[in-house]
């Protein structure tokens, strides 16, 4: 009897390490990988090994393909006790029947401190920072120190460092930082002392405003991918011959989302609450309709 209480309660002391070393597997593999996803969105995956582990994701958006469509997260009515409910990106894209999500602006309130002691968990209220347009309701104003991604009723994306979208915007969703204005880098985050390491999100533009690019660099995870600084997050931008990038929320916020057959497919490897592959509750997200291939996926 003291054998089997012996070895039942070592199995439930090992259980949770199990189970948190079993999280790692289902990250995506670091190798590098090319496929078009939908008509107008192709998806690349890039491992890097200096000058720390990085993986690399980049979906590229082609506005002006047929079915092409983006869509934030809709906000609640004016009088509501919140902006949104905030939900997962996998959530957002399965409500919303859309084919590929990103996560989006910085929000408040939030907390985390353990697996189990975090906020917001989906459904509670949240409130977007900056100015966030969704279907041409605009329920989060304009804020100091927050930009803004805008899109017009003709499909066109521009970024705009006043924090504030014309008045043909149809959807819109604010960041934080400029990284590139006018296909230059912005010098000041080259020579930021702080910058360290870290999950990224950004969005590019090309200067027609007709192409479009999402930026996700995994992050906080030793020996897998330790994230990149912003000055490595704007060369990566660079490198992709882009005239405008804003960089949206990261860290443990940091998660793309694509549809399926079988359902939300999580590209990335997203962190939350120290947690690999577990996606955090959001307060808002991008999204794009586009219309399926013919034949399917195709893979390079």
């Amino acid at each position: 009897m003291k054998q089997y209480l012996l070895s039942a309660g070592t199995s439930l002391l090992l259980l949770p390490l199990i189970l948190y070393s079993s999280l790692h597997f289902l990250r995506p593999p670091q190798t590098e990988k090319e496929q078009v996803l939908f008509r107008g969105i192709v998806y690349k995956r890039y491992a890097r090994f200096t000058p720390r582990p990085r993986i690399i994701h980049i979906v590229s958006v082609d506005l002006t393909v047929p079915g092409v469509k983006p869509l934030v997260t809709p906000g609640m009515p004016p009088g509501s006790d919140r902006e949104t409910s905030a939900s997962t990106t996998s959530e957002f894209l399965r409500e919303f029947k859309l084919q590929l999500a990103v996560n989006g602006s910085y929000f408040h309130h939030f907390e985390e401190k353990t697996p189990w002691h975090y906020y917001p968990r989906s459904g509670d209220p949240s409130h977007p920072l900056g100015e966030v347009i969704s279907n041409g309701y605009r329920y989060s104003k304009t804020e100091g120190g927050w930009r803004v991604l805008c899109f017009s009723q003709s499909n066109r994306a521009q970024i705009f460092d006043s924090g504030k979208c014309p008045v043909d915007t149809i959807q819109a969703i604010a960041g934080s930082k400029i990284l590139i204005e006018r296909g230059k880098p912005k010098v000041e985050f080259l020579q930021d002392s702080n910058d360290k390491p870290y999950p990224r999100m950004a969005v590019a533009i090309d200067k027609e405003g007709k192409k479009l690019w999402l930026i996700t660099v995994d992050g906080k995870q030793p020996l897998y991918s330790e994230g990149v600084k912003i000055s490595e997050l704007t060369d990566i931008v660079m490198d992709l011959g882009a005239y405008t990038a804003l960089n949206l929320d990261g860290g443990g916020s940091t998660t793309l989302v694509m549809a399926t057959r079988q359902g939300a497919k999580v590209l990335n490897a997203p962190i939350h609450t120290k947690l690999p592959m577990r996606e955090r509750p959001v307060a808002n997200h991008l999204g794009f309709y586009a219309n399926p291939l013919d034949g399917g996926n195709k893979e390079k």
